[in-house]
């Protein structure tokens, strides 16, 4: 043995001439400041420690040489640092030095810094917590107790004080713990209620409120007596059975609500779960559909607070105001706000429409066409609304009617829709007058897109031929074409008059000009008829085409009209097709009111005008006319002109007259 120890000696002395090292610096790797020790004092201790075997004495110091060998290249790069053991080593070695009353031998620098003092002593605390017992175990999720302020270890405590989001951290993933309990908990009894997986995972996911609700009830339910010896899971499911919230999701499942709509519904009333069913009951009452119960309950914010009775007042009182039952589940489906009402705000919204001039029975209808316009906007939006409606020259009971046939008016946008439509109709020429009859005759205009729905059919307008400033009298003449479809409507319309009417592509534009109506009308049902029946007596196309740019009107006539005055001129008056083709506005007379009686009076006074001399004008001038006629035939009876004047001057007499 001592023949081993000398070996040893001798190891640990050769160690020391390579490196010739005179101090052997250690410290605790926490500890930036090292406290040195001078291995004269530290081996022959290690040599005489009853503590250590022999073995681990041979390999200990043998490890101490090899890590010299290393710290010595380090130092000759950077003489500042100083070898570093780990904390039990360091214990170790104090202890050692500690026992038989050796003085350390203190680094030349030390002196040199005034918090020495205090460093040795935060070096002490970590050695004795590296000799310390074992410590308390901790596992995830679970709440760290304050320190106690008798702790010897103020360096830790201080860390602790100086990350506050430590102890946060720790709270939070505490409470996480305690939700997941919870929702396996609530897995199990959904399970057992046969729901599957997949459905239990979708609603519990949406659940969060009523989770925690659940967490703190069963932790309050600690301190009551009977509570106070069971486990945390046997309280959870004591007030998940009590709340019944399993039996509640059943049944609202059955009643065709989704689960995020069940999720959310049970997390707005935690406490109070059977309330949702009797609302939903009532809801059914008036007749509200399955699949709208879920979306009325979660858009209607406060519905849950309000009481069946209260809701049923609202509804009788719009009962009495012209909106049947039977309309009301249509309506809250479409507004579920209207039931988050108070009865003095549905009185103030009534009575807005109806101090308009609305009847009962059109307001009712007004809801029931859109059922926003009564609870959607605030009272103040709706009345800027029908103020600028008023800047076009209409009156109050103008306003009423105009939003009791188009109620969607309420819900456009002053800033949007309105202003910007305004100012490019009156680029187009449109002035007030007619704006207040585009609005008048189709307020579905104010409604519409302006750059998706007017502006592509005015520059369709302006494409085939029609001037710019006309374009303003096609669209006050005939407001109804800014609402048709540009290429299921008006395109084919007029392709249709260019290639099956015989109209030119020099004509088209004042065919439209004069007769935007025609948009209106359809290909088959009507254009294509009246030109087969007007190619079918004879007419060529393209006498066709110049009799419609003439008047364009002629092919929205119905064939019971056109065939009786065709039928007239050509038996009775005895007229050639020609007189038709120079004046296709022959068909929009009377047949009964102008053109028999008119024809009977020339062949009593045996008397014979063309027909655009004929018919135009009223009975005063045709009379004035037919007077002039029998004094020139009077005269030309007698001699005093020959057939040439007779006939220039009643023509040119008639001009004239018509003039």
């Amino acid at each position: 043995m001592g023949l081993f120890t000398n070996t040893i000696d001798m190891r640990v002395v050769s160690c020391q001439q390579q490196q010739q090292l005179s101090i052997l610096p250690i410290s605790n790797p926490r500890n930036s400041n090292p406290f040195p020790l001078h291995p004269s004092i530290l081996i022959p201790r290690l040599k005489s420690s009853p503590k250590l075997g022999s073995s681990t004495h041979q390999h200990y110091i043998v490890n101490i040489c090899n890590n010299e060998n290393r710290r010595g290249e380090a130092q000759e790069q950077q003489h500042d640092l100083f070898r570093k053991h780990n904390s039990k080593s360091a214990a170790l070695l104090l202890s050692q030095h500690q026992e038989h009353h050796l003085q350390p031998l203190q680094d030349p620098d030390a002196s040199q810094n005034p918090d020495q003092d205090d460093k040795m002593l935060q070096l002490s605390t970590l050695t004795s917590l590296s000799s310390s017992n074992r410590r308390i175990p901790q596992f995830p999720g679970s709440i760290k107790l304050a320190p106690d302020k008798t702790s010897p270890l103020p360096l830790f405590n201080q860390r602790d004080n100086d990350d506050g989001d430590i102890d946060s951290k720790i709270l939070m993933r505490a409470l996480e713990i305690r939700r997941n309990a919870i929702v396996d908990i609530l897995k199990q009894l959904m399970r057992g209620s046969k729901f599957s997986i997949t459905y239990s995972s979708n609603v519990i996911s949406r659940l969060p409120d009523f989770i925690d609700h659940v967490m703190v009830t069963a932790a309050s339910m600690k301190q009551l007596p009977e509570f106070s010896h069971s486990t945390f899971d046997a309280r959870v499911k004591i007030v998940i059975q009590n709340s019944n919230v399993i039996p509640l999701i059943r049944w609202l499942k059955h009643n065709s609500l989704t689960y995020p709509q069940i999720g959310k519904l049970i997390c707005m009333t935690p406490r109070d779960l059977g309330s949702i069913r009797g609302l939903i009951e009532w809801l059914k009452s008036i007749y509200v559909k399955g699949r709208f119960l879920g979306y009325v309950l979660t858009k209607a914010s406060g519905v849950l607070k309000h009481r069946p009775e209260e809701l049923e007042e609202l509804v009788i009182y719009l009962e009495n105001n012209g909106v049947r039952r039977v309309w009301m589940g249509f309506i809250v489906s479409r507004c579920p706000q209207l039931l988050s009402f108070s009865m003095e705000e549905m009185l103030s919204r009534v009575n807005f429409f109806l101090e308009m001039g609305i009847n009962t029975k059109d307001f009712g209808t007004m809801v029931f066409d859109y059922p926003k316009a009564l609870g959607f906007f605030s009272l103040e939006e709706m009345n800027n609304k029908v103020q600028y409606l008023k800047e076009f020259g209409l009156g109050s009971e103008d306003v009423g009617r105009l939003l009791a046939f188009k109620p969607q008016l309420i819900g456009c946008s002053i800033e949007e829709k309105w202003k910007p439509l305004v100012k490019y109709l009156y680029y187009l020429g449109v002035r007030r007058d007619g704006m207040r009859r585009i609005l008048t005759l189709k307020p579905m205009i104010f409604c519409v897109d302006l750059e998706t729905t007017i502006a592509p059919k005015v520059r369709f307008l302006q494409d085939i031929g029609i001037r710019e400033e006309a374009i303003g009298g096609v669209l006050v003449k005939f407001p109804t074409l800014l609402t048709y479809s540009l290429y299921k409507k008006i395109r084919p319309v007029v392709i249709f008059l260019m290639t099956k009417a015989g109209v030119s592509q020099r004509d088209i534009g004042k065919v439209i000009a004069l007769g935007p109506e025609l948009l209106g009308c359809s290909i088959i049902d009507k254009l294509e008829v009246n030109v087969k029946y007007f190619l079918s007596l004879g007419i060529t196309l393209q006498s066709l085409g110049e009799m419609i740019a003439d008047f364009p009107m002629l092919l929205r006539y119905n064939l019971d009209v056109l065939r009786p005055k065709y039928r007239y001129l050509r038996r009775t008056m005895v007229r050639p097709l020609q007189d038709l083709i120079e004046f296709p506005r022959f068909f929009s007379y009377s047949l009964e009111g102008r053109i028999i009686p008119r024809h009977k009076v020339m062949v009593e006074n045996q008397i014979n005008f063309k027909l655009r001399y004929m018919l135009p004008g009223p009975d005063e001038e045709f009379n004035m006319r037919v007077e002039a006629a029998i004094e020139r035939r009077r005269r030309f009876e007698s001699g005093g002109m020959d057939d040439k004047t007779h006939y220039y001057q009643t023509n040119s007499f008639s001009e004239r007259i018509q003039s």
